[in-house]
């Protein structure tokens, strides 16, 4: 199978507190760009299978107050070929054990791992990244460096791509990233299309 014919499932966390852009942002840019590529190819497999992930199926509350419904649970979801753990107030998704050794056991054999704003927090707690420049919200920056002293953590930059990890910076900047990850993925010229349909004015060069 090509690499574009290839289904890659992406996984997103959801908890309760996540920033919403953070979740809804890369969801936006996943499933706009099957749509984009299927108006080029209507019998294609989508290229992506995007469903959110929680530690129940109850309602997560997101920070903003919007509810959503996750598709699956930890226990019943398959293994993703891209994991994003989005951001937000995260104290007690940190704190929480069912959700850290989720985001342990679905990065290992992940194609991609990446995070946007303060997703990075629990990247770091599941110890996914351990070390190495890392991106997050400006506001955190301080706080992470505190947490995590052994991370490089970077200001001024929308994303960071270290192969299988990428990470990025605050809210917006998600968006950034998951077109990024679509270009490696699936190709430029979708990314750009995907971006065309969005509006969205995508900061291209990687940092």
């Amino acid at each position: 199978m090509s690499t574009l014919a290839r289904t890659r499932r992406v996984s997103i966390l959801a908890f309760d507190d996540v920033e919403a852009l953070d979740l809804a942002g890369p969801y936006e840019v996943f499933t706009t760009a099957n749509r984009m590529h299927q108006r080029t190819a209507p019998s294609a497999p989508p290229l992506f299978d995007v469903a959110c992930v929680a530690r129940t199926i109850a309602p997560v509350r997101m920070r903003a107050g919007l509810g959503i419904l996750p598709a699956f649970t930890f226990a019943d979801a398959l293994p993703p070929d891209v994991l994003i753990v989005p951001g937000g107030v995260v104290d007690a998704a940190m704190a929480c054990t069912d959700t850290i050794a989720w985001i342990t056991r679905a990065s290992r054999e992940a194609e991609v791992v990446a995070s946007v704003c303060t997703g990075v927090f629990l990247l770091a707690e599941a110890k996914v990244v351990e070390s190495g420049p890392v991106p997050t919200h400006w506001e955190d920056i301080a706080d992470l460096r505190d947490r995590f002293p052994t991370l490089e953590v970077r200001e001024n930059v929308r994303w960071v791509d270290r192969g299988r990890v990428v990470t990025s910076a605050g809210i917006t900047a998600g968006v950034d990233m998951s077109l990024h990850l679509v270009s490696r993925l699936a190709g430029e010229a979708l990314a750009l299309r995907t971006a065309r349909q969005m509006d969205f004015a995508w900061t291209r060069p990687s940092p």
